[in-house]
C-alpha cells in the first residue's frame, strides 16, 4: 500500500496556504483511492467466474487505477518543487547546460513550456527526460493519466488543473499563477529529478 507523503512547504508568492491546504487534501484522496483500487481488484477477481457483472466493475476499477495513481504521482512531484522555498537554476549545471542544448537557452525552454501551460483545459504540462534518445521533452498530459510519455521521467509537473490556482488567481489568472509558481520553484529539486533520471549522480 501507498503511503500520504508529508511536505514542508514555505510561504508561496501568490498561492495561499489555504489553497495548498486544500490542495493536499486532494492529494490525500488520490492516495487514498490508489489504495482502495489495489484492495478491491482482489475481491471482484473471485466473483468474475459466477457474476459477469463483476467482470465490468474489474474492468472499470483496473482503468480507474492509472487516473489515481497517476494523480498521486504527479502531485508528489509537485509539492516537492516548493520545499525549501524558491532557489535559483545555476548558470553551468547540468540541467541548465542540457536545456541550452536542446532549446538554444535556458529562456526559450521556458517560453515553449509556459505557452504549453497555457493550453485550454485541464492537465499538467511536465519536463520529461528520456533515457534513450537522452533528450529532454515538453508534453501536456489531460488529466492526471493520458498522455504521460512512456519510459520517461518527469523533471518538473506543473498542476494546470483549476483546482491548483482558481481560488488564488481567478479563471482569468492563469498566467500569473504560472508566474508564481516558477518565482516559488526550487531548482534544486528540478535538478535532482534530472540528475537521478539521467544517472549523472
Amino acid at each position: 500500500m501507498f503511503t500520504e507523503k508529508k511536505f514542508n512547504i514555505p510561504t508561496l508568492k501568490g498561492i495561499s496556504s489555504k489553497n495548498i491546504e486544500e490542495h493536499l487534501k486532494l492529494y490525500a484522496g488520490y492516495v487514498k483511492h490508489t489504495n482502495l483500487i489495489l484492495e478491491k481488484i482482489p475481491e471482484y477477481e473471485k466473483y468474475v467466474k459466477d457474476d459477469p457483472s463483476a467482470s465490468y466493475t474489474l474492468t472499470l476499477l483496473q482503468r480507474r487505477f492509472s487516473f489515481e495513481f497517476d494523480g498521486m504521482r504527479n502531485h508528489e512531484y509537485y509539492f516537492t518543487h516548493f520545499e525549501g522555498g524558491p532557489r535559483p537554476l545555476l548558470v553551468g549545471s547540468e540541467l541548465s547546460k542540457k536545456l541550452e542544448e536542446e532549446w538554444g537557452s535556458v529562456e526559450s525552454w521556458l517560453a515553449k513550456f509556459k505557452a504549453m501551460a497555457l493550453t485550454r483545459g485541464i492537465g499538467w504540462v511536465m519536463l520529461y527526460y528520456d533515457p534513450v534518445s537522452g533528450k529532454l521533452l515538453n508534453a501536456w498530459v489531460e488529466e492526471q493519466h493520458t498522455g504521460h510519455l512512456t519510459g520517461l521521467q518527469p523533471i518538473i509537473a506543473l498542476d494546470m488543473w483549476e483546482h491548483s490556482f482558481i481560488a488564488d488567481y481567478q479563471p482569468s489568472g492563469k498566467k500569473s499563477y504560472i508566474e508564481d509558481f516558477f518565482a516559488n520553484l526550487n531548482w534544486e529539486t528540478v535538478e535532482d529529478n534530472f540528475k537521478k533520471a539521467s544517472g549523472t549522480y
